[in-house]
């Protein structure tokens, strides 16, 4: 049996000459000429082959007389396997035509390698074989593939580059099938052939591209964070970019509770990040309790909900958050790489977060949805879940807008100790870091006839917010805060942050008067086994318990009496928080 191989020739992109016509100039051509450059040739091909490692030998498996007669010219080259000793003048004519494209073709791959790489042209070749009249016979493939294909593999590869990987979810190669003494992890990725994926399981590896295809399918702009950006972002959350996160909020992401009772609370480690976790649960509520509510689920029902759907309300609520804090225009959301992005300077100390910040611009809530959705982990599981949030809702709002909407432009959105100040909670809630509560702007006379703004809420809010310190006249929460949307409330009370809702929305109709309803209350923090059921009988206050010591009412009375005046609150056997 005989073994021969054609070496491939590279192809530029033009119309393909019909095989009869290659073969017949083949023919045509005087191979005598060849006889006196074969001495010029063979250092020439000694030398490239040393330098470059293109022609690779392998020895051949025959009987003792054919192994010497082919030993000297069983060789790969670029993958192919090149042919046997000719002992014909036919076919040691088709030798020197061999060896003379092996240096043509050479030449011109050592003259791409020093062009500049968007300068090469992409070279794809393929294999197979065939099984004619009783002998096995390795030639190549067409000359080059498909014009289509052709201008088709430099973006495709480019876009694997992209991903940072060129895997089986860019590349998709043909079969080919097992050749003689040739493994297929001998050859080279650059021989195989860019074809279309035309399966369903080459579909569904599809779905799992890295995000960056994704986020070009979804009109999403990527970028790395800067330093300048970092530095900015630390000094309008932490006052300087010398200034590091607290164990606290590193450690914080939005892991739902495995309480049977309170699933749909999210746990709250350690205290801190409580305004940013607080605003997310209210509007988790929101989605859970309000929207996309099934016919016949009652109020508690929802409040059992499944893994599946607390996760997508999760999805849900940051997505409303962000895209309210970008006027719903746009959104950003920073995705933690786990790659740095930038070198820190010693006017920025690193902790591993924010130089490792991507940040993807949308101009969509879908895509917003979908982006979140695909990195829900990194907010729900992963340990860096709180402060991925407040950096992209900060970068939503823009850092510049973020120290406009401020009373005092210096102002940080994390106070000391760790906590969330009002700007930071409004901002989650409404949508703008203003340092007030009370409805709209005022202004205060300051002296010397000047006019100092306070800004404060513009508009009804979704959620609203309840604050012990209206309880000691320290500040004045105004009706777009009291009544909501919703029957949600964030309450502050104690430098704490928390939750109060109840299940139906007539309830913000009740003012002086009216039945009496339940609130729930949940405070992540306080390490709650059971749901806490709150009876509210408004007006009902009876004067002996207003002469009660004022130290043995839960605060949270107090904050439920700055919204439904005199109101009588009921603990059902629940042991009151002091």
């Amino acid at each position: 049996m005989k073994l021969r191989s054609d070496i491939e020739e590279f192809c530029p992109p033009q119309p393909l000459l019909p095989e009869t016509d290659r073969l017949s100039s083949h023919d045509q051509t005087s191979f005598q000429a060849y006889e006196s450059e074969e001495r010029q040739i063979q250092p020439l091909l000694a030398s490239l082959q040393d330098s470059e490692s293109f022609i690779r030998r392998e020895p051949e498996k025959r009987t003792s007389i054919e192994s010497t007669q082919r030993s000297k010219t069983n060789r790969i080259i670029r993958g192919m396997m090149a042919g046997p000793v000719a002992s014909t003048p036919q076919e040691s004519n088709k030798k020197r035509q061999n060896r003379r494209q092996e240096v043509s073709q050479l030449l011109l791959r050592k003259e791409q390698e020093n062009a500049h790489p968007r300068d090469r042209p992409v070279v794809v070749t393929g294999l197979y074989q065939k099984e004619e009249s009783g002998h096995s016979e390795i030639s190549p493939a067409d000359c080059v593939v498909e014009q289509r294909e052709l201008r088709s593999a430099p973006e495709r590869l480019q876009r694997g580059n992209s991903s940072e990987k060129i895997g089986p979810d860019v590349l998709k190669t043909k079969t080919v099938k097992s050749l003689p003494r040739t493994t297929v992890a001998g050859l080279n990725m650059s021989e195989m052939v860019l074809d279309d994926i035309d399966d369903d399981d080459d579909m569904q590896e599809l779905s799992k591209l890295s995000f960056e295809r994704t986020v070009t399918d979804h009109s999403s702009s990527a970028c790395p964070i800067d330093q300048h950006t970092a530095m900015e972002l630390k000094a309008v959350l932490l006052g300087s970019s010398i200034n590091c996160f607290s164990v606290e909020w590193r450690n914080q992401g939005f892991t739902f509770s495995e309480m049977h009772d309170l699933g749909y609370g999210i746990v709250q480690k350690k205290g801190g990040p409580c305004g940013v976790l607080a605003s997310v649960q209210a509007f988790v509520l929101k989605k859970l309790l309000f929207e996309n509510i099934k016919s016949g689920d009652t109020g508690l029902q929802r409040l059992r909900p499944s893994n599946t759907t607390r996760r997508k309300c999760l999805v849900s609520a940051a997505a409303e958050i962000l895209w309210r804090a970008g006027e719903e225009k746009q959104a950003t959301i920073a995705i933690h790489s786990g790659r740095n992005q930038f070198t820190p300077t010693v006017h920025f100390r690193s902790e591993g977060v924010l130089e490792k910040i991507t940040c993807f611009t949308v101009d969509n809530i879908k895509d917003l949805q979908l982006l979140i959705e695909q990195h829900v982990e990194q907010f729900e599981t992963g340990q860096l879940g709180c402060m991925l949030l407040t950096i992209s809702a900060v970068l939503s709002r823009s850092i510049e807008k973020v120290r406009e909407d401020m009373d005092v432009p210096t102002a940080t959105l994390i106070g000391a100790h760790g906590y969330c100040t009002q700007e930071l909670v409004n901002l989650l809630l409404c949508g703008r870091a203003v340092s007030n509560v009370f409805d709209n702007d005022m202004e205060l006379d300051s002296g010397n006839g000047n006019v100092t703004l306070l800004k404060g809420i513009k508009g009804h809010c979704e959620v609203g917010l309840l604050s012990l310190f209206e309880h000691y006249n320290i500040c004045k929460v105004g009706d777009y805060l009291k009544t909501p949307c919703y029957p949600i409330w964030v309450v502050c009370s104690e430098s704490h942050f928390s939750v109060l809702f109840g299940l139906q929305r007539e309830l913000l109709t009740y003012q002086d008067k009216g039945p009496e309803f339940d609130l729930y209350y949940y405070d992540g923090l306080a390490n709650q086994h059971e749901e806490i059921r709150l009876t509210v009988s408004v007006g009902k206050l009876t004067q002996s318990c207003q002469d009660d010591d004022t130290d043995l009412i839960p605060p949270l009375e107090h904050c439920i009496r700055t919204r439904w005046k005199d109101a009588f609150v009921n603990w059902n056997d629940t042991e009151p928080i002091l």
